[in-house]
């Protein structure tokens, strides 16, 4: 009986301890809840926080491109409310400070984003209360003012992103006061005066946004930001210098300013450069010729400037380039024959030989013209002694002399000068693009190391290896709660690491043991595999065994995509919203950037992936990323039928000779089902699909229309929809080498989506999958390929 009573007595204690501590996480977890209930007062009680209540279990909310919450224990870590870009003013009452004050009271918050929600006033100097803050998006509203010198305190921050604004007055010298920041932007708004000089401290920085504001001056010396890789600078008054940075640049935008000195010879080491827009300058001097021949240029612009220099036929072009603008320049001689066969290249307004074109000025319009750039920048540059002598000489009667002489010694010299070059740098050209093909190691990874670096600035943590230890306490020991599935590729667990983060991990247990040498450069690959439009990974864990130190089972930890896949967004049976016409561009433009990274990325590429519309997931942003792609370590589906592999059929198997091209055809699928918004079962269902779509190409848009989704029928412009059909058709083609190349997939679905936002006015937000806007109307006047 003592027994009995002892056992009763310390089960009602370990009761009421148990009720207790459940007592104390639930007063815990109020204090947070009555936070964000106060949040959603403070914001006037915006439709997309209006299933908030004191019930509502905050840390296990559906993510959403409009909302999302993630906690850490008890601890909210991260806050993303995102209105629609039109949201007004919030109403006179509204606090901006009172709004701090209240996320204040949230002590573990690293991430907070407050888009397009109608916020107004200047930000309050209580910002630097919130310390544990590491990113900060508080775009798209109308905070104004200067920016307070208080928010040097939050000294975690890795991004700062406060674009769409009315910020004004000059930036504080604090930057040094972020030793983490990868990434900032300031893009519309108002700040004017030069940059700090503390911004070149910054080693971290990966992405500076900065147009579209009053800035002037000279740039800081940014030659140290080892790892600056994307720098926008448009429409701002900087200048007269070109900008000093490292030569890994990707994107360099210096669009509308005040530069007027020459282009430095070092820019043709910039191998990973693939954007360079300075037109609307006033540059001067030769044009480096090996700009157009840089490994990966696709995009280059130079209109509405004074470079000189003499074009022929014979210089090298990067085969990659989809836009060149030499327009509005000094340029004289011959087109290059490899700028000939593409659509979008604009040249007029120089002196180029083009068989009587009006849009060329004559040659001696070039000549006197880059004379007078001459002799102003020679002027210039002399001291006072000197011009004191030239004034002496000219009032003692020899300016006439000594201004033909000038003139004629700078003429000789600016023609030996250019026909030198001219001869000169064709054979570097050719020789460096026929020797290698860049294939030292440096030069190889530079495309991966891009992309991840990008992807690091989106918030996405560097490549890093896991322990046991943390992938068990991310997912509950692999607890069946976290069990997301089975495939050939092994099992997939849902888990959330310890800073709060969701990540999918991939468990493959080996069928046979295999040492950690045979396993590493399979990791290695998968770990370049980093790119905005692929499900990328961010790490793994190797189990060994301990008798021979084999490897018993392998761990791959991705990035956890929310959105569930495509086909649930087109899906004719969905209930929450669906993809619009341009979000649905926007989703193939995606998926075919991700195979063209997939392919030419790095070396070797990878093809036949098998790709499916249920392997695209759509992130929180909308975006489509790649979730299964054929790796070499997960080959067990080798040899499985897919609609775009070998299928057999009544005239036997259907031999694929290009493997890029089967990619192409299966991208084809997926296009028709986003077309059809229907799931494509079996052979004889895409053959039908398919010859429909090819039907309607010849006949009027109503019938073209009717053949589609309805849900996007009455939304789509004729043109695009036909440009998509178009698309479609060519890479479901049954010759693959009929189909078209990845590029001219992406070129064409670039069009369609700027002709379809030129018939909407620009009335949606088109998901861009490059983070820039497409071109403008005159850079995609017509398709690069039609249907015979």
């Amino acid at each position: 009986m003592a027994k009995r009573l002892s056992v009763s007595t310390i089960l009602l204690l370990l009761l009421l301890l148990l009720c207790i501590q459940i007592s104390l996480s639930e007063k815990l977890q109020s204090s947070q809840i009555e936070t964000l209930l106060r949040v959603q007062s403070l914001l006037d009680f915006p439709s997309i926080l209006s299933s908030w209540n004191r019930k509502t279990s905050f840390c296990t909310l559906e993510p959403s491109s409009f909302v999302t919450v993630v906690c850490y224990g008890n601890n909210l870590t991260q806050l993303h409310i995102s209105g629609e870009k039109t949201a007004p003013k919030l109403p006179q009452d509204f606090s901006i400070d009172s709004l701090v004050k209240t996320l204040v009271k949230l002590p573990s918050l690293k991430v907070l984003t407050l888009v397009s929600l109608g916020l107004w006033g200047p930000l309050p100097r209580k910002i630097e209360r919130l310390s544990s803050l590491e990113m900060l998006n508080i775009s798209s509203n109308f905070l104004y003012d200067n920016i307070p010198r208080e928010i040097s305190s939050l000294t975690n921050l890795q991004g700062i992103i406060l674009d769409d604004n009315m910020f004004s007055g000059q930036l504080p010298d604090i930057f040094e006061s972020f030793p983490a920041l990868n990434a900032l932007s300031l893009k519309n708004n108002s700040f004017n005066g030069s940059l700090p000089k503390s911004l070149s401290k910054l080693s971290g920085l990966r992405v500076v946004n900065l147009a579209n504001n009053q800035f002037s001056g000279s740039i800081p010396d940014l030659k140290g930001l080892k790892n600056l890789q994307e720098l926008y600078l448009e429409n701002n008054s900087f200048g007269p210098d070109f900008p000093r940075h490292n030569n890994k640049m990707v994107t360099l935008v210096l669009r509308n300013n005040k530069f007027r000195s020459g282009i430095p010879e070092e820019i043709s080491t910039y191998y990973q450069l693939e954007k360079l827009d300075i037109s609307w300058n006033r540059f001067m001097g030769p044009l480096p010729m090996s700009l157009l021949s840089l490994p990966s240029i696709n995009y280059l612009n130079i209109a509405q400037n004074k470079f000189t220099g003499i074009l022929s036929e014979n210089i090298a072009c990067n085969d990659a380039l989809i836009f060149v603008d030499l327009s509005s320049n000094l340029l004289s001689g011959d087109l290059p024959d490899c700028l000939e066969s593409k659509s979008n290249v604009h040249y007029e307004g120089n002196c180029l030989n083009m068989g009587g074109e009006n849009s060329q000025h004559e040659n001696s319009y070039c000549r006197n013209e880059a004379l007078a750039a001459g002799v102003i920048t020679f002027r210039k540059n002399k001291d006072q002694t000197r011009k004191a002598i030239i004034l002496a000489a000219c009032i003692a009667g020899g300016l006439l002399v000594f201004t033909l002489l000038i003139l004629l010694v700078l003429l000789l010299f600016k023609r030996g000068y250019t026909k030198k070059r001219l001869v000169a740098q064709p054979p570097r050209v050719i020789s460096e693009k026929a020797s290698t093909g860049y294939a030292s190691k440096l030069l190889m990874d530079a495309r991966y190391i891009s992309q991840s670096m990008k992807l690091g600035a989106l918030g996405i943590p560097a490549y890093r290896t896991f322990t046991l230890e943390e992938l068990e306490m991310a997912t509950n020991k692999f607890a069946s709660s976290a069990f997301m599935g089975k495939g050939s590729q092994g099992q997939m667990y849902r888990g959330q690491l310890n800073d709060g983060s969701l990540v999918a991990i991939r468990c493959l247990k080996l069928k046979e043991n295999q040492p950690t040498e045979y396993l590493m450069p399979h990791i290695e690959l998968i770990s370049k595999l980093r790119h905005r439009h692929l499900v990328s990974s961010i790490g793994h864990c190797l189990e060994y065994y301990l008798e021979d130190s084999s490897v018993s089972r392998l761990f791959l930890v991705f990035e956890y995509v929310p959105n569930g896949t495509l086909r649930s967004w087109i899906s004719a049976g969905r209930a929450r919203r669906r993809l619009t016409w341009l979000q649905r561009i926007a989703a193939s433009i995606g998926i075919a950037k991700g195979i063209q990274f997939l392919h030419a990325g790095f070396t070797p590429g990878i093809f036949s992936n098998n790709l499916r519309i249920t392997d695209i997931l759509i992130d929180r942003n909308l975006a489509a990323k790649i979730s299964s792609y054929n790796l070499p370590l997960l080959t067990e589906n080798i040899g499985q039928v897919a609609l775009g592999g070998s299928i057999k059929s009544k005239d036997g198997d259907l031999r694929i000779e290009r493997e890029d091209k089967m990619d192409i055809y299966d991208f084809g699928v997926i296009l028709l089902e986003m077309l059809m918004g229907v799931q494509i079962k079996t052979r004889s269902e895409l053959n039908v699909l398919r010859n429909q779509v090819q039907g309607t190409l010849t006949m009027d848009e109503v019938a073209r229309k009717s053949t589609v989704a309805e849900d996007i029928s009455n939304t789509c412009s004729d043109e695009s929809l036909k440009t998509m059909m178009e698309i479609c058709s060519r890479c479901l083609l049954k010759d693959p080498s009929m189909r078209p190349s990845i590029e001219d997939v992406i070129w064409n679905l670039q069009f369609a989506a700027q002709v379809q936002d030129a018939w909407q006015g620009g009335g949606e937000s088109r998901i861009s999958s490059t983070g820039s806007s497409p071109a403008s109307p005159t850079q995609l006047s017509k398709q690069r390929f039609t249907i015979h």
